[in-house]
């Protein structure tokens, strides 16, 4: 089938909306916003509001504003999670480079046998000589014009500049489960396997934030293994979808409490949900009675 749809300007735009039985209360207001984002941004929060996911036409009553405020709450949520993620990822870099560099010395990062899949390994190597080599970091650089062998810089300088994909990539593959343990249990993690589960959606879930996409009702592909117990306050995972973002939401705070026992990620979540009284929770995962979870309280 040939694609034969023509662009329209954003007036078009607002009329197929009020055709499709859309409430637009100020057309103004309604251009202006779409001036400032794509329509196929804002489809995806005009989305629930279907009746009918074929023709799009809209349930009775719903609102070009509802889709306006789900697309801000959407924005103070992924705002919320880059940060609580940043600071698993830097405190996760900083204690791999430790425990590894402590056992292996500065090149570790460069010993085929520390790994268990080896093209895994080779594919890494690149991707850190190329993270490396494309830093403007000022250590880096001073490194790279008084040296010139090894290829890279020691770990605690290079694995600092590589992409947090990469970082989880060498930690699942790392060969040395006593170390990776000595890891998750800094954590508060009981096992290595629960820390890299967590670390794998952790990026893709960043992945997402850095793209600024849809982030609130989305089904997740890589899930996160959750316990039925942790050492620190938890949930009943029984009745958890692990594809939806309260699985992730959960990994997250608990990771938070481990890391900056006082921060303040829960209570944040809980103002930000109170905002936005409109939004369904149940979309994202959120169980009857969450609120009274352990972890939440």
């Amino acid at each position: 089938m040939n694609y034969t749809k023509q662009p329209l300007n954003y007036l078009q735009i607002l009329q197929m909306l009020k055709d499709r039985g859309l409430i637009i209360k100020n057309d103004n207001e309604a251009l202006t916003q779409l001036q400032i984002m794509s329509y196929f941004r804002l489809a995806n929060y005009l989305r629930p509001m279907e009746q009918d996911k074929a023709s799009h036409i809209f349930k009775s009553n719903s609102y070009f504003d509802n889709a306006i405020k789900l697309y801000h709450f959407d924005k103070q949520l992924r705002a919320l999670l880059f940060t609580a993620i940043q600071s698993f990822e830097i405190a996760l870099r900083s204690k791999l480079i430790h425990h590894f560099s402590m056992a292996y010395g500065a090149f570790w990062i460069l010993d085929r046998e520390l790994f268990t899949d080896k093209k895994v390994f080779t594919d890494c190597s690149i991707r850190i000589q190329q993270e490396v080599f494309r830093s403007k970091e000022e250590f880096i650089q001073e490194h790279l014009n008084k040296y010139s062998n090894p290829i890279i810089p020691p770990v605690w300088k290079s694995l600092e500049v590589v992409s947090f994909g990469t970082l989880s990539r060498i930690l699942c593959n790392l060969s040395n489960t006593k170390i990776k343990k000595s890891i998750a249990r800094e954590f508060n993690l009981p096992q290595h396997k629960i820390l890299e589960s967590w670390c794998k959606c952790a990026v893709t879930l960043r992945n997402n934030l850095a793209h600024h996409s849809r982030t609130w009702n989305r089904a997740y592909p890589i899930q996160p293994k959750l316990p039925e117990t942790l050492n620190g306050d938890w949930i009943n995972p029984t009745e958890v979808s692990n594809n939806k973002l309260y699985a992730q939401l959960c990994c997250l705070a608990y990771l938070q409490n481990t890391i900056h026992p006082n921060n303040s990620f829960k209570k944040q979540l809980k103002l930000l949900l109170i905002s936005y009284p409109n939004v369904d929770v149940a979309a994202m995962g959120f169980p009857t009675g969450w609120d009274n979870e352990p972890l939440w309280r």
